[in-house]
């Protein structure tokens, strides 16, 4: 087994997807007959070599990432997680997938007699494991809701249940197995894609799917009763956008690709599909229960707005010359500063594929030249001609600082190794490494990530600090998407005011463009551009604050949702 010692936070990333013709169990079988078709030409090594689109477009991909997403698991430590993908010189693939049913979990072989199930076989298995899920009697404890605590307190509560043989032999077989195919009941709330985002990710909480989760495994596949689907995945072993290129795979398995399975000999000869069972003591008990009340404060405090946004998309920004993403990260960083007032240290994920092993960089968008522009935008002093051209300038130094991190350039990886250099020579932490103005760059108020798609999907994910935002946002031609969360606790931060601003600083700066650009503003055929009506903004600097990561499609489209970030 290979090896890798973590001891970044922990970030799970929902992709999300609507069922429309077919039943759960039914849409579940098709998936999982997917997945392990795409399993098999990973373990072939026959994915084609990608390339870099966008800047410095053709340059060929890493593809590491995508041999790590069904072999990987994250074991919680006390100090220091560690991320482990098994080797299959060294041990036997993992022939089975674990399916979590009413909060129990159950072990669902894929590969019974060297031979991979059908999907009327799946269809079959999973069947039998709805059935079993309702037999009271064999009710068993909802540990999953143990890998939803805080690592160190999931560390010491696994410590205590690799007592018993039982729960050793239970928790292997979660270590093991391919992937998790969560079977959601029905949520009992109104579907929009904000609840849909946080379904996904916490399942609604204890009284709901809470316990039919389990955090540390890489991913996990959400067939929801309501057809709310998605994927949850573990940030550890991947970047966002590589299960993103799974899910449109097995999306397009599922719409038009007949089953290629071979069925086993007969369907009365497949074996029951095993519970997995614990032994928990009275201290175990307590664990669980202080893991519940922790997850009902989580679902409680996240606050999440997935909001599309209608009035244009990148193609009107490609017609001024300007860069999508250098765009979008400019609107970010005016809709934080008509909240807040202020700018603050913002992370953009840049992807280093292009070297080998490569994952991410960070592209700090909080840019002189942002905020320049930011100001202009909000106290209305400059004229259009010289807010124009401060945003040229602020999409421009954008654009620079993307090339340079997704070319290596960028500083915080290599701050990043020096720092841990230092720590593992013993020497002393270097005086950069604790002045107060390194700590403030690292505290990332503003998270975001873009996350494309070849189909209408969002990704979404959670803040990385208490008192700030996690932005994920998908360009699509004629719109965007955009998942904005926060945490209700701090009173700084607000996802729905975020939305606002920054719905109303886009419309801002495509009037802005229009002034400058008048052919920039010519409607595609069938698509009307609205002039939007001008707004006092007093209400949305109210409570301003000093101190201040689904993939789903969206309901106007087509039913077929797919929710995810990196």
């Amino acid at each position: 087994m290979l090896l890798c010692e973590i001891n970044a936070p922990r970030k799970e990333v929902p992709l999300m997807l609507k069922m429309k013709k077919y039943s759960k169990i039914l849409f579940a079988a098709n998936l999982i007959s997917g997945i392990l078709e795409y399993k098999s030409q990973l373990d072939a090594r026959a994915l084609p070599v990608e390339y870099a689109r966008g800047q410095l477009a053709g340059t060929s991909l890493c593809m590491e990432q995508y041999y790590r997403i069904f072999t990987s698991y994250r074991v919680p430590g006390h100090e220091r997680d560690t991320l482990v993908a098994q080797d299959s010189t060294v041990m036997p693939e993992p022939e089975h997938i674990i399916v979590a049913c009413k909060n129990q979990l159950f072990v669902l072989d894929v590969v019974i007699n060297f031979r991979r199930l059908s999907s009327q076989d799946l269809l079959t298995q999973l069947e039998k494991i709805v059935k079993m899920a309702e037999n009271h009697d064999e009710r068993q404890p909802p540990i999953g809701l143990l890998t939803s605590d805080g690592r160190a307190e999931w560390a010491e509560a696994r410590s205590v249940l690799v007592r018993e043989s039982t729960n050793r032999d239970s928790l292997d077989m979660i270590e093991r197995c391919l992937c998790l195919v969560c079977l959601d009941d029905a949520s009992g709330t109104d579907l929009t894609d904000s609840t849909r985002a946080m379904l996904m990710l916490h399942g609604g909480g204890v009284a709901g799917n809470g316990g039919n989760r389990w955090y540390d495994k890489s991913v996990q596949f959400v067939v929801g009763a309501g057809g709310c689907c998605g994927v949850v995945c573990e940030h550890s072993p991947f970047e966002g956008i590589i299960l993103v290129q799974c899910m449109e795979y097995l999306l397009k398995y599922m719409i038009g690709s007949p089953s290629k399975l071979v069925r086993a000999a007969s369907v009365s000869e497949l074996p029951a599909p095993r519970r997995l069972r614990w032994k928990c003591t009275q201290g175990m008990h307590k664990l669980l229960a202080s893991s519940e009340d922790k997850l009902q404060r989580l679902v409680k405090n996240l606050d999440m707005n997935v909001h599309k946004f209608h009035h244009y998309g990148k193609e009107f920004i490609k017609k001024l010359k300007m860069s999508p993403d250098a765009f979008i990260q400019v609107a970010l960083q005016l809709a934080y500063y008509r909240c807040h007032n202020r700018q603050v240290s913002t992370y953009e994920s840049a992807s280093i594929r292009r070297f080998k092993d490569g994952r991410v960089d960070n592209i700090r968008s909080a840019t002189p030249e942002a905020l320049h522009f930011v100001r202009a935008m909000s106290n209305g002093h400059k004229s259009d001609a010289e807010k124009m051209e401060l945003l040229r300038g602020a999409i421009s130094a954008q654009t620079k600082y993307s090339t340079q991190a997704i070319t290596g350039m960028a500083i915080d990886n290599h701050l990043l190794g020096l720092r841990e250099i230092a720590q593992e020579l013993k020497i002393d932490k270097p005086e950069m490494f604790k002045d107060e103005a390194y700590r403030i760059s690292n505290q990332f108020l503003l998270s975001t990530s873009q996350v494309p798609t070849t189909v209408e999907m969002f990704c979404c994910y959670g803040p990385v600090v208490p008192n700030g935002y996690g932005v994920c946002y998908n360009p699509q031609s004629d719109h965007f998407v955009f998942s904005v969360s926060s945490f209700r606790e701090s009173p700084h931060t607000c996802s729905s005011k975020f939305v606002k601003n920054l719905e109303q600083g886009l419309l801002d700066m495509r009037d802005l463009c229009h002034k400058s650009s008048p052919n920039a503003h010519e409607p595609r055929q069938g698509q009307t551009m609205e002039t939007p009506t001008q707004k006092k903004r007093a209400d949305l600097s109210k409570g301003q604050g000093t101190q201040p990561k689904v993939l789903e499609k969206t309901e106007s489209q087509t039913k077929s949702k797919a929710g995810g970030k990196p």
